[in-house]
């Protein structure tokens, strides 16, 4: 399905209103024929924060090369420049500066979206406010973006291998120019370095950090190697230069300018660099292609990584179709019949989010940078080592979803944050490409591991894992990295608001969830730590307030927080003692122990009124983390499973669509869809460390989904949509297997 924006896309030669994708009301459309790949419609998550976007690349790869629209107009409704921004694009805007080389998909905050390449004619001018233009046209399917650059009359159009692009410029007649600019991006750091190798090839590299602002020290570099497959009729370099005094303008006309450095072929440094190449007498229709590798080990490894994966005579079209069939083989584990067409451009569209991060960061030959250390290190041949684990968000279903349907992958990233555990004596909290950003609080990585080895994984150091985990479990607040406020969560059995606004509760949440998946490890593996940590998990009561009904800030002296509102936090204001969101987003997020806030509640009625008046008065948030589980807490008890049902309808057809803002929020790494594919599916993983589901009525008539024989004992899954009592309470993962199993 080549999807366009503005205009209707095109599904297997059918034209397809946009209304109804949309919606809204038009002729039933023809269904594509019937490969997966073309339901994808990557322009859904690209609007409303959703922070996804419908650059090139392939399932879990390094290289993701996107279309930069944030900055360098006022025609921009959202701009990198003038708020906080965390993508490279955003379907309103239509400015277009450049493709980033290596970009985020579906983040809160800026990072990487740098290495930004594009093409004019005409008088070569460097600053982005002047070549960047508004653009028409604009396609994309997995694996390929295309759109047309309205002040120049070129298309530009790109592609992605695992490691690498190829951008494909078609020209009018005249000049043309190609522009590399190496001092802008989404990332927080500045400064870049090139050098020429021959007219067709540069090398060099660029700072990249300080993601969320708060990481300053995790900073790293990426480095690249360019190549060009035209000789250029001239080229050269530029830097900005700095602003100087006013006495100095009558000798240095550069001050504050960029400068052109026409034929400079030495090395380059600086906060604002790029590279031209220059093209007399183009006629129409000619092009040149831009191939482009990085690695973050070195520049020889950026160039491996290009040889490897664009030998010579691979053309744009070979790169294009290779992605397509990666596309489609991963999607095609799971296939879904009946249905509308809607709800498959959405579920498969989720699909596709779901499998960019964490992508692999080893290049062809293996090498990585080990975590924070200077050091290179190789992964196990056969093996790929991972990053970018937005864990907070992603413990949740994502890696549920990787478990059962991608178990290889999930298997190596549990090697891979075993790995970590090696190099760094921490398991990861937020890491990006070899730096820990300590962003969000808990302690992820532990739910991760013991889920997946409870559902039935394998293939890691089991013995490792519990040491790894019992680290951040145990060890002292002061040097746990992963648990700062520890010793007053050991103590006190709950962390005490110390400050206004720390988040105190959401912290000792996160612990209490993964206390209780790590009692469900030892248990299994036969420790006998099960006790301690099952005791630690039960802690939530120590803020649960009768009187209101809520979670609600302690103070050290045990008291609770006065005065206080359930409701603060609503529209990311700042809350005590919850982050993101309020203590209604937070209050059942417990979903280890059901029967004790039911218990505390006054029993199942009171319950299951309260848990209702959350959806009835507006307090759920679908687009953050902690309460996204609440809709399916109803069928833990008897005769409530219908609002399950309906609930789970309503959210799924009210936020997630078809349309640009089609995800009710940030992507998260995953994980918004996540909640939808599971959700279309039927069944849903809500407490980490129990391997089980939740079900609830699916979205298609029958779901089949290809599983791993030496793993799971079973080819593949079939689920058949039946009546809602037949879609009503929990199966455990094994029994899921054996009832649904052939």
């Amino acid at each position: 399905m080549m999807i366009s924006r503005f205009r209707a896309p095109i599904i297997a030669g059918a034209l397809i209103a946009s209304g109804v994708l949309s919606g809204a009301v038009a002729k039933k459309p023809q269904e594509p024929a019937g490969d997966p790949v073309d339901f994808v419609n990557p322009f859904i998550g690209t609007t409303n924060f959703g922070t996804t976007n419908p650059g090139a690349g392939v399932p879990n790869g390094l290289m993701r090369v996107t279309p930069f629209n944030v900055m360098g107009s006022d025609t921009n409704r959202y701009d990198k420049d003038a708020r906080w921004w965390s993508t490279p694009y955003d379907n309103t805007n239509s400015f277009f500066t450049g493709f980033a080389h290596g970009a985020l998909s579906g983040v809160g905050c800026p990072d990487l979206g740098s290495l930004l390449l594009t093409a004019t004619t005409g008088k070569l001018d460097v600053d982005y406010h002047n070549y960047g233009t508004a653009y028409s046209d604009e396609q994309a399917v997995p694996g390929w973006y295309s759109l047309n650059l309205d002040a120049y009359g070129i298309k530009a159009e790109t592609t992605a291998t695992a490691r690498t692009a190829r951008t494909r410029f078609t020209f009018p007649a005249g000049e043309g120019n190609i522009l590399l600019n190496l001092g802008e991006g989404l990332t927080n750091e500045s400064g870049a370095t090139l050098r020429r190798v021959s007219p067709t090839e540069i090398r060099g590299s660029k700072l990249l950090g300080t993601f969320c602002y708060t990481a300053d020290q995790a900073v790293f570099p990426v480095y690249f190697v360019m190549r060009i497959s035209r000789v250029p009729s001239s080229q050269g370099m530029w830097k900005k230069q700095r602003p100087g005094a006013e006495w100095e303008a009558e000798w240095n006309k550069d001050q504050g300018k960029y400068k052109l450095y026409p034929g400079y072929s030495k090395v380059m440094s600086g906060d604002d660099i790029g590279v031209w190449y220059s093209y007399d007498g183009m006629t129409a229709g000619e092009t040149v292609e831009v191939s482009m590798a990085i690695s973050y080990v070195s520049e020889e490894g950026a160039l491996r990584n290009l040889e490897a994966e664009q030998p010579a005579g691979t053309t744009f079209d070979d790169i294009r179709a290779s992605a397509r069939r990666m596309w489609n083989d991963d999607l095609s584990r799971i296939s879904v019949e009946g249905g509308s067409l809607r709800d498959k451009v959405v579920f498969y569209t989720g699909l596709y989010h779901a499998l960019i991060h964490p992508n692999i960061l080893q290049d062809v030959d293996g090498a990585y940078p080990v975590m924070e250390s200077d050091s290179i290190a190789y992964v196990p041949e056969g093996h790929n080592r991972y990053t970018v684990f937005s864990l907070w968000d992603t413990y949740r279903n994502l890696h549920q979803l990787l478990t059962l349907v991608y178990p290889e992958r999930q298997t190596d990233m549990i090697n891979t944050m075993l790995a970590m555990y090696r190099e760094h004596g921490w398991l990861p909290k937020w890491e990006l490409y070899g730096r820990e950003t300590y962003t969000m609080e808990g302690d992820p990585s532990i739910s991760v591991i013991a889920d997946s080895y409870l559902r039935g994984l394998r293939g890691f150091d089991t013995d490792l894992a519990w040491e790894a985990m019992l680290r951040g479990a145990t060890a002292p607040g002061a040097e746990n990295l992963m648990r700062p406020d520890a010793d007053d969560y050991f103590s006190l059995g709950y962390v005490p608001l110390r400050e206004q606004y720390d988040n105190s509760v959401s912290h000792a949440l996160e612990y209490y969830t993964a206390d209780y998946a790590l009692s469900r490890f030892a248990a299994a593996t036969g420790r006998a730590d099960s006790t301690l940590f099952a005791e630690r998990a039960a802690g939530w009561h120590n803020y649960f307030d009768p009187e209101l009904g809520v979670l609600r800030p302690r103070l050290s002296d045990g008291s609770f927080l006065t005065p206080f509102n359930p409701r603060q936090g609503e529209n990311f204001e700042p809350s005590p003692g919850f982050h993101e969101g309020n203590s209604w987003n937070y209050t059942f997020a417990i979903p280890h122990d059901v029967e004790g806030m039911i218990k505390a509640h006054g029993g199942e009625k009171e319950f299951v009124k309260r848990l209702q008046a959350v959806f009835d008065n507006g307090l759920y948030d679908p687009a953050n983390e902690p309460d996204i589980i609440y809709p399916y807490l109803f069928s833990r008890i008897k005769g409530e499973e219908w609002r399950t049902h309906r609930i789970v309808g309503e959210l799924l057809d009210k936020y997630f669509t078809t349309a640009p803002d089609g995800i009710p929020g940030n992507e998260d790494c995953g994980t918004m869809s996540a909640w939808a594919i599971w959700s279309m599916m039927g069944m849903y993983p809500d407490t980490p460390g129990d391997p089980a589901f939740t079900l609830t009525v699916p979205r298609f008539d029958k779901i089949t989904v290809k599983l791993d024989p030496e793993i799971w004992g079973k080819n593949y899954l079939e689920i058949k949509r039946r009546n809602a009592k037949a879609h009503s309470g929990r199966i455990s993962h094994d029994e899921m297997l054996r009832r649904y199993g052939k």
